[in-house]
């Protein structure tokens, strides 16, 4: 079994869970999310709190206990507080700029980049060389981050690039003569 599921989900106060037979739906301060319920794991709520076990002779329904466990955990958590990735632009004349739900990046490319967000995701440009993600689904939050790093990822010589706030690029030594 999964020790993930072992541990119940704390609903807070001002969250409304409803349970059905294919679905959660979590609604908050924040907004609403629905998750697809897995048919290898049980689902019920107890007081404030939500239980995930394991359907006895379900193939991988202990992995799948925890997995369920550990998304409606990030709903809760996504309609109460909300999520955010920050990015950070290293080089010269790296810009972004944010108006409205698109984001216009300068990565030295001929051209400006333009990247539309989904529904849901709000973006902010404290500077012109810091972008704010935010959003109550962590799975599209940190979706729509790595999308907009992979339009030009740390590169390993400078470190020029679209970083994660918190991620550390390895600077490889140049070739010597």
């Amino acid at each position: 079994m999964s020790r993930i599921a072992k541990y119940p989900v704390e609903v807070p106060k001002g969250v409304e869970v409803t349970l059905s037979d294919s679905e959660v739906a979590i609604k908050g301060p924040m907004g609403t999310l629905k998750q697809f319920m897995l048919p290898a794991v049980k689902v019920e709520r107890s007081g404030e709190q939500l239980l995930c076990s394991a359907v006895a002779g379900a193939p991988n329904s202990g992995a799948m206990s925890g997995t369920m466990r550990a998304l409606l955990n990030n709903m809760v958590i996504g309609v109460t507080k909300g999520f955010e990735k920050k990015l950070t632009l290293v080089g010269v004349g790296y810009r972004a700029q944010a108006q409205g739900d698109k984001l216009n990046l300068t990565l030295g490319f001929s051209h400006p980049v333009a990247h539309s967000m989904p529904q849901g995701i709000k973006v902010e440009t404290p500077t012109q060389t810091e972008i704010l993600i935010k959003g109550i689904d962590k799975q599209v939050v940190g979706q729509v981050a790595a999308e907009v790093r992979a339009y030009r990822p740390p590169e390993p010589y400078k470190g020029k690039g679209v970083r994660y706030s918190d991620e550390v690029v390895v600077i490889k030594e140049t070739k010597k003569k």
